[in-house]
């Protein structure tokens, strides 16, 4: 069985879903070459806790976290299987590396998960396994859950963070659009695929500290720390990151996707 690389995803606006701009075909292009998943992890910014927490659901349904958008948007299902034995696995795996988990058997897909997965597997017929994100614990929380899960790799799961590059919506109300882009987002993408490519993992962790301006790109980490679960996915120290451009939506939000293959990419280009 093929060893698939983790990813991180930007899944944007809800609207994303209807309007999914360069980030939707993107994805559709990765899900085509892929080798097809037996099962799908996503560890998703829109499930907040206090310790990780995975969906058990046999059945999620999909769950429709917003407001105030197009009732279109609230017709839109996706209904994958869940696959609560591996649940259970991912659970003992977190367990194993001192991050003690708990199951959700009633736990949805969130848009964080069900929006990227329409455009990855639009046939919503591969079992799909959501995990809640720890804001309070920070990214080397995220990073060693990443690392937890970065196993499963190799037994045909694909496990994808699903978040957002930039994530400040109060940008909302700074006129901001196309051509006129929020000035910290390049130099934040910039930073944030050097120190990716150079798989400077403390850099990466003290991204707070280190990264231009990263208190306005983030002001809270919840969109960012799937990033770091992704890339600890990879598996080791060298994290085999490749950036895919898919733009900049609203001005503010960059929607950059992230694959990790660790050390195999290293490996192909010697």
């Amino acid at each position: 069985m093929a060893t698939l690389p983790s990813l991180y995803v930007s899944h944007g606006s809800p609207m994303t879903a209807l309007a999914p701009g360069r980030v939707g075909p993107r994805l559709a292009e990765i899900g085509q070459a892929l080798p097809r998943p037996r099962a799908i992890v996503v560890a998703t910014a829109h499930w907040l806790a206090t310790r990780p927490l995975v969906g058990a659901a046999a059945q999620p349904e999909t769950v429709h976290d917003f407001g105030g958008f197009p009732p279109e948007l609230y017709t839109l299902q996706y209904p994958a299987p869940g696959d609560p034995a591996l649940a259970g696995e991912i659970q003992q795996l977190l367990d194993d590396a001192g991050l003690p988990a708990l199951q959700d058997p009633a736990r949805g897909l969130d848009h964080g998960v069900w929006v990227p997965l329409r455009f990855l597997y639009p046939q919503a017929d591969i079992p799909v396994v959501p995990v809640s994100i720890q804001p309070r614990l920070g990214p080397a929380h995220a990073f060693a859950v990443g690392r937890a899960l970065a196993p499963l790799r190799e037994q045909g799961v694909l496990v994808i963070g699903s978040g957002s590059i930039t994530h400040n919506l109060h940008d909302f109300r700074g006129g901001y659009g196309e051509g006129r882009e929020a000035p910290y987002v390049k130099p934040f993408i910039e930073w944030t695929e050097a120190r990716l490519r150079a798989s400077d993992i403390p850099a990466l962790l003290d991204y707070r500290r280190q990264a231009p301006h990263a208190e306005r790109a983030h002001p809270t980490d919840e969109h960012l720390l799937p990033l770091f679960v992704a890339a600890g996915a990879a598996g080791g120290e060298e994290l085999g990151a490749q950036r895919i451009d898919a733009g900049i939506d609203m001005g503010f939000l960059a929607m950059d996707i992230y694959r990790f293959d660790g050390a195999a990419t290293q490996r192909q280009a010697a």
